[in-house]
């Protein structure tokens, strides 16, 4: 498949059932490495301190029906059965639900959004307004004319985003170390503490330095290693209950939670921190969407994982609750419950499916600031595609490395499952909270549900939810404050670039220059015209960039075709080959010069420098050759947040796909075929020719202006990049100098330019430096 036919995705995968189970199985390995493990820590973590094992078992029944409970309500009900069918055209996570609401509430974060985006087919898919006297209608309005509640609403998934780094963060370190800490049975307790974090070092260490390989190279394991661990646990607990306490089943009822509680007061409800951990993971299954489908998740959840889980828990109890006698704090946990033959080979099953369960999280750390950095919110960073055909599968070089130093301190630091599993189950509870916010907003403005149901929702998740948030806030002090730090840390990243970048947004549209000034300068702008493209990167949509101006009033030349190309993303997952390009020209005809929008969805993967460049000049000649800016065929084209065209010159912009077909433009090497009747994209820098098929509506006017650009190309293209220096101006507050002078330039300064200026050849770059007072 393709890279980018992401778009179709889930319908190609409901073709039959083969396709359902293969994706299912695969599945097992993505999405459930994280959840399948948490029977490593869960009891550990529970009895840690807070509760006792007493003879009575009360303690242990309960926090069986606990479990048992919260893995039904949590990843059975809510995300399998209701979260799942909130997909932002077939991806999920919690950017999928906020974009999900900017297009059905008309809201955007993105300055350089266009009334044309809304043509989209995959943003107009679905959308319909709600009748006009429902809650729905007004609340949808409200959104539209209040910036506090935008701005609110973004916040909100800026914290899910950061509490999902966090994760990426806490859960290979919390993983690992349970994973290995079956050595702690095997020796004395005076050792064990000296092997359990050196190895969990190493294994860490080794994970991250994997990273760049990609997970399609070793990912066919996955699967596999995590049904392996899931048949060693479910068996394992199966044993346990038949050999132990085959009555162990009636603490499954909710009567034991009451028992429980009871009995255990402050100190049971403070033990629900280490309860939540059976859940770690389950945000998985909607985050990672966008590689399987819906029915394949739910298949892999209901028949495989939630079985598994609920037969290992059920295990664990029925061996507690015939062995009260405890000599240590650290025999209270997994590895005592399996029979002493199997721990060995039980051990190196659990590392490798701890090490499965930490690459998903961690890919999905990757995929998560690849959204943010789309749009907007994230500074720019490199991103490696480790795979040619698996879509979404990337590597980001910087962040790789500080994962793992982070990792690796709280490891140190901590050195216990207990801190681990507090700042881990702060993280995971808060991102579960943050996607039932905004599912309650969904099941309201996008699936016009009734106000009711959106409540009901809200109370019943949300109760529960902020009753695990609770116990997992008060353990503040004992590593939950990590996930808060990090989390504190990364939204002050997001907030400050994300202000800097649309304040420089804002002065590049007041500072624009005016078209009137192009067309009164004459076909050859009163300079010199070289040959050759001239493509000048901007990121305004309309208007003629001051770079521009900058750059001719101290060298009066430029090439004879000037393109002004903006990069954007839109909010939506994929945009559609054929709806990529947006083509228009400014000013007559004989200037030469047009625009070009290239528009990306925030999980699109960016084509390389000689792919693109190809692909942009033979957008360029075909909205030439089929007559582009002779009628009113194209969309007009504004800018939101003030980015309108003048109003004297509207420019017209017409849709270009990104691949030509058979009887339009082809782009040849010199020497080959001309007569084929496929379209050529050449990927090396060889001397190119279009081939432009005979027409009886060509004009001489066109095939002039084509022969033109034809030979321009051939000369060659300088890339004319903006380096801007933003600066607050004067009389600005003292917070904003700080934000602006200190804090976006230093990110500025030491994050990578936008990735398509990264692929621009550095002999043919030419960057205009600007300040920008804002």
């Amino acid at each position: 498949m393709e890279i980018e036919s992401g778009v179709h995705h889930n319908q190609i995968k409901k073709d039959s059932w083969k396709t359902i189970l293969t994706l299912a199985y695969q599945s097992l390995g993505v999405v459930y490495g994280d959840l399948s493990t948490s029977p490593l820590y869960v009891f550990k973590n529970t009895f840690a301190e807070d509760i006792e094992h007493s003879e009575t078992n009360e303690e242990i029944f309960g926090v069986l029906s606990f479990i048992f409970w919260t893995l039904t309500l949590i990843p059975l009900l809510k995300y399998v059965f209701i979260v799942l069918r909130a997909d932002d055209n077939g991806e999920g996570g919690t950017f999928a639900l906020y974009s999900l609401l900017c297009r059905h509430a008309k809201v955007n974060s993105l300055p350089s959004f266009q009334s044309a985006d809304e043509d989209l087919s995959s943003y107009k898919k679905d959308i319909r307004s709600p009748a006009p006297s429902t809650f729905g209608a007004r609340l949808k309005s409200s959104l539209e004319r209040y910036r506090v509640l935008q701005r609110f609403l973004l916040v909100l998934a800026l914290l899910g985003a950061c509490m999902v780094i966090g994760d990426g963060i806490l859960t290979p370190a919390i993983s690992v170390f349970s994973a290995v800490s079956g050595v702690e049975l095997a020796t004395a307790k005076e050792h064990h503490k000296y092997i359990e974090v050196p190895v969990a070092c190493m294994v860490l260490i080794g994970l991250f330095a994997l990273q760049h390989y990609g997970t399609h190279r070793v990912g066919f394991l996955f699967a596999p290693v995590v049904i392996t661990w899931l048949f060693c646990i479910s068996a394992i607990g199966i044993y346990n209950i038949f050999h132990w306490n085959p009555h162990v089943y009636q603490a499954l009822s909710p009567y034991y939670m009451y028992k429980f509680l009871k009995k255990t007061q402050r100190g049971g409800w403070m033990s629900l921190g280490g309860i939540l951990l059976c859940i770690t993971g389950s945000e998985a299954m909607f985050a990672d969407l966008g590689h399987f489908s819906q029915l394949s998740i739910q298949i892999a959840f209901t028949s495989i994982v939630y079985p598994s889980l609920i037969l290992a828990y059920m295990g664990q109890a029925a061996y507690l609750s015939q062995h009260h006698v405890i000599e240590d704090d650290y025999r209270i946990g997994f590895y005592v419950s399996v029979p002493e033959k199997l721990r060995w080979p039980v051990l190196v099953i659990a590392i490798m499916a701890a090490v499965v369960g930490s690459q998903a999280i961690i890919t999905g750390t990757f995929s998560i600031i690849n959204q943010c950095s789309a749009l907007g919110c994230f500074p720019s960073v490199k991103i490696v595609h480790t795979s040619s055909k698996i879509h979404g599968q990337i590597y980001i070089p910087e962040i790789n490395w500080i994962l793992m130093l982070l990792c690796l301190a709280v490891t140190i630091g901590f050195r216990d499952t207990k801190r681990l599993g507090n700042a881990s189950g702060l993280a995971v509870i808060t991102v579960m909270l943050v996607t039932t916010c905004l599912m309650s907003l969904v099941i309201v403005l996008c699936w016009h549900k009734n106000v009711l149901l959106a409540i009901s929702f809200v109370l019943f998740f949300g109760s529960v939810e902020a009753l695990y948030f609770s116990a997992s806030l008060i353990k503040f002090l004992e590593g939950a404050w990590v996930p808060v730090a990090l989390s504190l840390f990364f939204m002050a990243v997001m907030s400050v670039w994300h202000y800097g970048t649309l304040k420089k947004y804002e002065f590049d549209v007041q500072n624009k220059v005016p078209v009137d000034w192009l067309l009164g300068a004459g076909p050859t702008l009163g300079l010199v015209r070289v040959r050759g493209i001239g493509l000048i990167h901007t990121e305004l949509v309309s208007g003629i960039p001051a770079i521009f101006s900058h750059f001719v009033a101290n060298l009066p030349a430029f090439h004879q075709v000037l393109v002004f190309l903006c990069v954007k993303s839109v909010p939506i997952p994929h945009v559609r080959n054929e709806e990529r390009f947006l083509v228009g020209r400014i000013g007559p005809r004989a200037h030469r010069i047009y625009r070009c929008v290239v528009r990306y969805g925030y999980r699109d993967n960016h084509k390389d420098d000689f792919e693109f460049e190809d692909e942009l000049v033979c957008s360029i000649v075909e909205y030439i050759r089929t007559g582009g800016g002779e009628e009113e065929t194209g969309s007009r084209n504004g800018a939101a947040g003030g980015g309108d065209d003048d109003d004297d010159h509207k420019e017209d912009m017409v849709v270009v796909g990104s691949t030509t077909s058979a009887s339009g433009v082809r782009l040849c090497e010199e020497g080959d075929d001309a007569a084929g009747t496929s379209s050529v994209i050449i990927k090396t820098r060889k001397k190119v020719r279009f081939v432009i098929p005979e027409s009886p509506r060509m004009d001489r006017s066109t095939r002039e202006e084509l022969r033109e650009v034809m030979e321009a190309r051939e000369c060659g293209m300088a890339y004319i990049l903006g380096h801007s220096y933003v600066r607050a101006k004067g009389g600005s507050s003292f917070i904003k100098k700080v934000v602006v002078n200190f804090g976006y330039d230093f990110l500025r300064r030491n994050c990578r330019d936008p990735t398509y200026a990264l692929g621009s050849p550095h002999a043919s770059t030419l960057e205009v430096g600007m300040v920008y007072h804002v």
